[in-house]
């Protein structure tokens, strides 16, 4: 039965774990402590037109992980036809969510800080240290989220 559980639960929780990475990530890095925007170190927020275009694309960001969290509400409705109120208590869902918020973290990580070089998690002579900062707390939610749903119930 917990094998069932864990196969039903596993990509829904992976998507509402990637979208909510995504709104940590967005609120709290891009909007309240703005140390970088989407598009940050290819167009400067520095002049309006410049802020313009970085809230675009910040307000683009969000609406993609709107719809990974939409999409993994969606999945487990349609997955979980009774007792709905169950799988949102169960610790298998949200252990599969810390693990998306960390893939989350490694993707967006790789692809925006490293590959694509868009933005880094804080400019500076030390955005190297916070850009693997923000990696390896991606690859440690993946861990604990991993670990956490393959613990026995108590």
């Amino acid at each position: 039965m917990r094998r069932v559980m864990n196969r039903v639960l596993r990509l829904p929780g992976l998507l509402i774990g990637l979208g909510l990475g995504g709104f940590v990530d967005g609120i709290l890095l891009h909007q309240l402590l703005q140390w970088h925007h989407m598009i940050s170190a290819v167009r400067s927020p520095d002049t309006l037109p410049g802020l313009r275009m970085n809230t675009v694309g910040d307000g683009l960001f969000h609406v993609l992980a709107w719809l990974f969290v939409l999409s993994g509400i969606g999945l487990l409705s349609a997955r979980v036809s009774r007792d709905r109120g169950r799988a949102w208590r169960s610790r298998t869902l949200w252990a599969w969510a810390i693990a998306g918020w960390g893939v989350f973290n490694v993707v967006e990580g790789l692809i925006d800080h490293q590959i694509l070089g868009v933005h880094h998690v804080r400019e500076g002579p030390h955005r190297l240290w916070w850009d693997l900062g923000f990696l390896a707390l991606g690859v440690v939610l993946i861990g604990a989220g991993w670990a956490w749903q393959r613990k026995p119930s108590s």
